[in-house]
């Protein structure tokens, strides 16, 4: 065990033993992210600082597998697996240059190309966990067929680091696409929407959607984009129609949505409200649409009730995802049943024992 790894396990150890939670931070570009902290009540002593521990562990282009420390960049590892022709296929938001590969994992958010290859969650082949009794746990591995026990490391993306830091990660990479290209159309949401059903039966080589009402009125613009070899994306081109982006502008538009650079999200509150694909339009003003439908992004809403029981009704869920300036006075994650509820505490319980890890991160009462 290397030294900074060493001094992790010691700052936990006695962080237990003086019953002192412990704040974990990577880059720190996602603190925004999930239940806030008070900073001005957090010691420095109390932060566990993962940003020291670095490197890419194993690389394998061949086997598609990539293994690295908690704290590598974000950015490092994109650029090694580019030399390769190769990506994260999730298209992880970076949201800074100071973006973390655990931050990454750990925040369990996906970008634009979600819709096509999976989450996040899906790539996790496995981890290693810092345990509250300053022990390392391993689960999973490096291979994509590994079922023995129970999948921790899926378990741990978008965890948010209540259960124990990650302090490595193996995550599964993809191939890049050999082309892309994106289309523009003028759409109402309700049209967009209609759209979106008529591809998904449809054999067509889409990796991103994306649409966003016009300041005013109902009309929007509705972008995209489409991977693949020159045939399947000249075919997928002419089935979609629109009119087509410039290559140049295209890659801006797709980076300022993963990233949350477009103005839309400039908007406070900010709500990120996943649904079921098939969902109709929701009647908001200022509404950004990706995911085939499968993600609204919702701006402006103060009514918080109201948003939540819209999305349950619909079969799923809404985020605080950014709020305004102060606490909040609702919970930033959609209430849980009391049955998810019971498992989310026995599972903390199971590796957090003590409760020192990232407390109230995820929900104000754990």
């Amino acid at each position: 065990m290397d030294f900074v790894l060493t001094e992790l396990c010691q700052q936990v150890m006695t962080a237990r033993g003086a019953e002192r939670p412990l704040h974990i931070r990577g880059g720190g570009t996602k603190r925004f992210y999930g239940e806030p902290v008070d900073q001005e009540s957090v010691h420095d002593t109390a932060v566990l600082d993962l940003s020291g521990y670095q490197g890419v562990v194993n690389y394998q282009p061949s086997e598609l597998v990539i293994t690295a420390r908690a704290g590598t960049l974000l950015s490092e590892v994109e650029a090694l697996l580019a030399e390769q022709d190769q990506m994260l296929a999730f298209e992880p938001p970076r949201f800074g240059g100071a973006s973390t590969i655990g931050g990454c994992i750990a925040s369990g958010l996906s970008g634009p190309r979600r819709m096509a290859a999976g989450s996040a969650r899906d790539f996790v082949l496995g981890a290693k966990l810092l345990d509250s009794s300053g022990s390392v746990l391993a689960f999973g591995g490096e291979v994509m067929k590994n079922v023995a026990g129970y999948d921790i490391s899926r378990l741990l993306a978008g965890s948010l680091g209540i259960l124990g830091p990650m302090v490595e990660v193996s995550v599964k990479v993809a191939p890049r696409p050999f082309e892309e290209a994106t289309v523009v159309l003028e759409l109402t949401q309700a049209a967009a929407l209609d759209r979106f059903s008529q591809w998904r039966g449809l054999p067509m080589p889409i990796s991103a959607t994306a649409w966003h009402a016009e300041e005013s009125g109902p009309q929007g613009r509705l972008y995209v984009r489409v991977s693949g070899s020159g045939p399947a994306i000249a075919n997928g081109v002419k089935r979609i129609g629109g009119e087509a982006m410039d290559p140049a502008a295209a890659f801006s538009f797709w980076e300022s949505v993963r990233d949350h650079t477009h103005p839309f999200f400039a908007a406070r509150p900010l709500w990120r409200v996943a649904l079921p694909s098939n969902a109709g339009a929701l009647d908001y003003p200022q509404t950004f649409v990706e995911w085939n439908g499968g993600l609204r992004w919702i701006a402006g809403v103060s009514d918080a009730p109201e948003l939540r029981s819209i999305a349950s009704r619909l079969g799923g869920h809404a985020t605080l995802f950014r709020h305004g300036p102060g606490k909040p006075d609702v919970p930033v994650f959609h209430p849980l049943s009391p049955g998810l509820s019971n498992i989310n505490r026995r599972l903390k319980q199971e590796l957090d024992p003590t409760g020192i890890f990232n407390p109230n991160r995820m929900f104000p009462d754990f």
